[in-house]
């Protein structure tokens, strides 16, 4: 506990140190953390949200890009939102659904098979109201969703082909309920620690894997320390730009919205990216000698269903397939 609480104090007196540089240079500023690597599409991404923000509001509002976790890991950075501060972090669903359950379903296993189905969702009225259910319970303000990552494959040192494959892998995942109930089923032990912390965990056998989309595994350069990816997508990694509603609101409503307007767009953005590199990434790992399986998804799909009936996501299940049948 003190170690968390000190992690978060050098954190937030970074954000301080940052916010008092360009304090004279704006009116408003906001940092944007991120685990991800300056070569990542979510990366480039976030440069165009930075460069729309300040072209949107000439200059009044300021956005500042922090790579590797440089401001903490991201339940850090949603600490700090809570408590007001301008920052704001790429964060999926799970991790937000200890404020606002409902948002845990676009992290659950085999929801969707495309950006487009689940960009529908994130821009929905459904969606709008789990938005502001956070914001009320939390003090969390969603700047947009539509930010994909990928889906999350199996990385480990062994073929996996079935479920059973998976008996005594200790695998990382991110420690929401979801994620590490997903993984369970799948026939792994869960292991939650933060992304960073993946690579050293790997290579020094702490845990046996990991299971993450192409993007971030070649950023971390995690092609070194496993020989296979099993791609068996089973989440759809979509992530939303979160911030504080407190500094949000602090801001007049031109500001307001031409912030959200800038992030859907580069939320949109990056997403292409994403989609567009996968193929390319795929091909640089197996140039250094990772193997890639294509394999029967069916297993895997049937080993997680039960996770919507543990967790009580099966209404909102419903809900979602709701707003694709329209």
């Amino acid at each position: 506990m003190i170690k968390r609480t000190t992690g978060i104090a050098v954190a937030a007196a970074t954000v301080l140190l940052a916010s008092a540089a360009g304090a004279l240079a704006a009116d408003y500023s906001l940092n944007v953390n991120t685990a991800l690597t300056t070569g990542d599409p979510m990366y480039k991404g976030l440069e165009m949200f930075r460069d729309e923000v300040a072209k949107t509001t000439n200059g009044a509002v300021e956005v500042r890009l922090f790579s590797g976790s440089q401001l903490g890991k991201d339940e850090d950075v949603l600490e700090q939102a809570r408590a007001g501060a301008n920052v704001a972090v790429l964060v999926d669903g799970g991790r937000l659904a200890e404020f606002a359950p409902e948002l845990g379903i676009l992290s659950a296993p085999y929801l969707v098979d495309t950006f487009d189905q689940m960009r529908k969702v994130v821009t929905s009225d459904l969606f709008d109201g789990w938005a502001a259910k956070l914001s009320k319970a939390s003090g969390h303000k969603i700047l947009s969703f539509n930010w994909y990552q990928g889906k999350r494959h199996l990385l480990t040192n062994k073929p996996i082909r079935k479920p059973a494959d998976l008996d005594g892998i200790r695998m990382r995942t991110p420690g929401a309920p979801v994620w590490m109930e997903t993984i369970r089923s799948m026939g792994a032990t869960p292991t939650p620690m933060g992304w960073t912390e993946v690579y050293t965990a790997i290579q020094q056998k702490v845990i046996d894997g990991a299971e993450a989309q192409l993007p971030a595994v070649y950023g971390s350069r995690l092609y070194e320390v496993v020989s296979d990816i099993t791609k068996t997508g089973h989440f759809f990694l979509i992530t939303g730009l979160v911030t504080s509603a407190q500094w949000f609101d602090s801001m007049p409503p031109q500001h307001q919205e031409a912030v959200m307007a800038a992030a859907l767009k580069a939320g949109d953005y990056a997403s292409n990216l994403t989609i567009d590199s996968l193929a390319d990434y795929q091909a640089k790992m197996e140039k250094e000698g990772v193997k890639f399986a294509d394999i029967d998804l069916t297993p895997f799909k049937e080993a997680t269903k039960p996770v919507y009936d543990k967790l009580g996501l099966n209404d909102l299940r419903a809900q979602v397939e709701g707003v694709l049948a329209k």
